[in-house]
């Protein structure tokens, strides 16, 4: 049987911040980048990815659990849950109860199921509230891994993430680097030779100013923020309208951008 590859999730795992036109939604991501590997150790592999951006956990039960269940993988990876963190108000015991509920689904695949923990992204001290609330997630996380035998990327204790150029402008998301750092870390975790380049991002930047950070603040808040709460009002969120990048399982053996080129 074939190794099949199926990617869940939301912009974490869709690719958001590893821009390439040449792929499906303008974006490449870790998961692409794993599932090239994958079928370089084996041409043979297939791989879907049915995440999409902005989808809070519910959403990503409703349309792509069942879906990737269905697809009968060897291998899914699920991601899901960051964006309901970012809510004003929510139940973290019930937001983990229904976590947990769809690793068990998937997990009676018989598949390897995939999971992460999330960095511990410092927004700014305004929004301090949102880490207590994710490193309370982690710590479910982990829990979950434990009782259903997953294999767990520790995503939040990966230093190299504290350096600023893994991550987009919005602080959110994952640079290039950050996409290419994380492929390394899966392709490790399945104990998969791989051919990844990991750059050298340099030293540390050095501390800002009060004023230089004040002005970084309003620029994040103006220039990411704001959007991103009247997209939320107007029930838009960023990617409205896309569909998943792969939603039937393809070879990536056989070329991913000739495939995209199909595709379009």
């Amino acid at each position: 049987m074939a190794h099949r590859f199926v990617a869940v999730g939301d912009s974490f795992t869709e690719g958001v911040g590893d821009w390439d036109e040449r792929f499906p939604n303008g974006v490449r991501g870790w998961a692409d980048r794993v599932a090239r590997q994958l079928a370089k150790a084996d041409p043979a592999t297939e791989y879907a990815n049915l995440a999409l951006r902005s989808r809070v956990l519910d959403d990503v039960v409703e349309h792509q659990v069942e879906a990737a269940v269905a697809l009968n993988p060897t291998l899914v990876s699920f991601f899901a849950g960051g964006n309901d963190i970012l809510q004003i108000r929510i139940d973290m015991a019930d937001v983990l109860a229904r976590y947990e509920a769809a690793v068990a689904k998937l997990a009676t695949t018989g598949a390897r199921v995939l999971l992460f923990t999330s960095y511990d992204v410092r927004l700014s001290p305004l929004l301090e509230p949102l880490r207590i609330r994710n490193n309370q997630f982690n710590r479910g996380i982990r829990q979950v891994a434990l009782e259903h035998d997953a294999l767990l990327v520790d995503h939040w204790a990966m230093r190299p993430y504290a350096h600023p150029r893994m991550w987009e402008p919005d602080r959110l998301h994952m640079s290039r680097h950050g996409h290419r750092y994380l492929a390394a870390a899966v392709l490790r975790t399945l104990e998969v030779d791989h051919t990844i380049t990991l750059r050298d991002l340099g030293d540390l930047p050095p501390g800002r100013t009060p004023r230089e950070w004040l002005t970084d603040e309003w620029d994040w808040w103006n220039g990411w923020v704001r959007p991103a709460l009247g997209r939320r009002w107007r029930q838009q969120p960023e990617g409205y309208g896309l569909t998943a990048k792969w939603p039937q399982p393809i070879r990536p053996a056989e070329g991913m951008k000739k495939q995209a080129r199909v595709r379009v």
